[in-house]
């Protein structure tokens, strides 16, 4: 029996493309403006609860999203990953193969930290994040400090995921960025594509517009 051969279809839809690009800028954005500090800060804060509202938009969208965009297309546990590096595993789904997973569930965990963190902290001279009095002094100075270093993190993980896209590129002749931009990838194998229609963009809509109350709760 031959194999199928590479077929082009919808692997991201477009509710999943402007989170990863939305995404990329608010995190590039937060960083710019805490070292620019000052008048700044304000936009920090808000750059900070939109990447929360984006994180909260991803978690709903990784259940009600496209077909691959979903966690149970992609999340598989320690035995496929390690299946993964030593090039034995089963073919995964278009998408993220198993160790590309970790590296998306690492970030998410990551910058859900550094948003949330950032909620709870202060520098005892004139900002203080909106839930900082609900908790104690000692508490928030040391979730402030938390907030800091967590940056080292976040660094290390978006050069590891720059690097891998590279490697990609270069090394295995794969582009991992032009699908995320147009949605479209050639794949091995049948595969369904994934569904991006009107609807379902309708559905990323009430979902964004949900999560992004929550938020602006939270934080008034």
């Amino acid at each position: 029996m031959t194999a199928s051969p590479p077929t082009r279809i919808r692997v991201w839809d477009l509710p999943t493309r402007l989170f990863h690009w939305a995404l990329a800028l608010a995190v590039i954005g937060s960083f710019v403006t805490i070292k620019v500090g000052g008048e700044w800060m304000v936009w920090h804060e808000r750059l900070g609860y939109a990447v929360l509202a984006m994180l909260l938009f991803r978690l709903a969208w990784g259940v009600v999203g496209g077909r691959y965009a979903r966690f149970g297309a992609f999340v598989r546990g320690p035995g496929a990953v390690i299946e993964h590096l030593r090039g034995v595993g089963a073919t995964h789904a278009p998408g993220h193969n198993p160790l590309g997973a970790l590296s998306v569930l690492g970030l998410l965990a990551v910058l859900a930290f550094q948003a949330g963190s950032g909620l709870f902290t202060n520098d005892d001279i004139a900002f203080e994040g909106p839930l900082a009095r609900h908790v104690s002094g000692a508490l928030s100075s040391a979730l402030t400090t938390w907030h800091r270093r967590n940056e080292w993190v976040i660094l290390a993980l978006v050069g590891l995921h720059v690097a891998a896209i590279a490697w990609y590129r270069f090394a295995k002749r794969r582009d991992l960025v032009g699908p995320m931009i147009v949605g479209d990838a050639t794949v091995a194998g049948s595969w369904p594509p994934s569904r991006d229609d009107a609807m379902l963009r309708l559905r990323a809509l009430v979902v964004a517009a949900l999560c992004a109350g929550a938020v602006a709760w939270l934080v008034r």
